[in-house]
């Protein structure tokens, strides 16, 4: 079934938002816009017309565990449609010959941006936001303000952009997103699957479920472990591995590791497309 409604991490001009556009912004569909992780989950898994973009994982800052605790979540059960990716290019955003006395900045920016900032605007006040679209918005209302932030915020909220890309102290940012929703389906050139695995609570119990995939040479991009809710001391593992479950060296493999796994679902064997540059 064909998306009607494109869900993604706001609020507009947010990096999520400028990815679904990317990726969907020639098919006519409705963007809609949602304030948490969370929100985007449930809202897409409310209707079977809905796919939701969500960021897993950013190359400095690690995985998002909210992401993960979605696709964790047996009640929204939700699949993996795919994974796209963003390098992203940040932008400074005010107005042309204005002073600055106050940057909104998101914490990740912030950091990346630390020894541009100080060398540029030293005197400058720093203030956190939740986002770099909220980064954007808020500088917008107030006098004398910037935005860390990207150029398609500035286009939303009316503001120049003064620096662009702003120089960083890493060499390269790149986001990774996953596109998920109710219902997938089977796709062409797959590169990754990913699983959810409950284990049995005993010692050895994730080296025996690991083992078989390791004898059969199949490598794992990704385990993150996260507590089970109400469950004290017991966790659910969200594994990627780089591989099709239609091949036969994963499903076979996948078959003996279950026997040491009280529960394995799969959420999703997908391809990987090409990565976007933010603009």
């Amino acid at each position: 079934m064909s998306a009607s409604e494109i869900v993604y991490l706001g609020p507009a001009g947010t990096f999520s938002n400028e990815i679904a556009r990317k990726r969907y912004a020639y098919n006519g569909r409705t963007f809609v816009s949602r304030d948490s992780v969370s929100e985007v989950c449930t809202y897409v898994a409310a209707k079977s017309s809905r796919k939701g973009i969500i960021p897993i994982d950013n190359s400095s800052g690690g995985t998002i565990y909210e992401s993960v605790d979605a696709l964790l979540n047996q009640k929204l059960s939700l699949e993996i449609e795919e994974e796209i990716s963003l390098d992203v290019k940040l932008a400074f955003l005010g107005r042309k010959g204005a002073s600055i006395e106050k940057i909104y900045t998101h914490f990740a920016p912030k950091r990346h941006c630390k020894e541009w900032i100080e060398k540029n605007y030293p005197h400058a006040i720093l203030i956190e936001t939740s986002s770099t679209a909220q980064a954007a918005a808020e500088a917008a209302r107030v006098d004398h303000a910037a935005a860390i932030s990207n150029k398609m915020a500035a286009r939303i909220y009316g503001m120049d952009v003064l620096e662009y890309p702003i120089p960083t102290s890493i060499d390269a940012n790149m986001t990774h997103f996953f596109v998920v929703s109710k219902h997938s389906e089977r796709a062409k050139r797959i590169a990754k699957t990913s699983l959810a695995v409950y284990l049995l609570n005993k010692p050895g119990s994730l080296y025996d479920f690991l083992r078989p995939l390791a004898d059969a040479r199949i490598n794992l991009s990704r385990i993150v472990s996260r507590p089970i809710e109400g469950k004290p001391r017991e966790f659910a593992f969200f594994i990627d591995i780089d591989e099709s479950i239609y091949r036969p060296t994963l499903s076979n493999a996948l078959r003996e590791a279950s026997k040491h796994a009280a529960t394995v679902r799969i959420l999703g064997s997908y391809p990987c497309f090409r990565s976007y540059k933010s603009a």
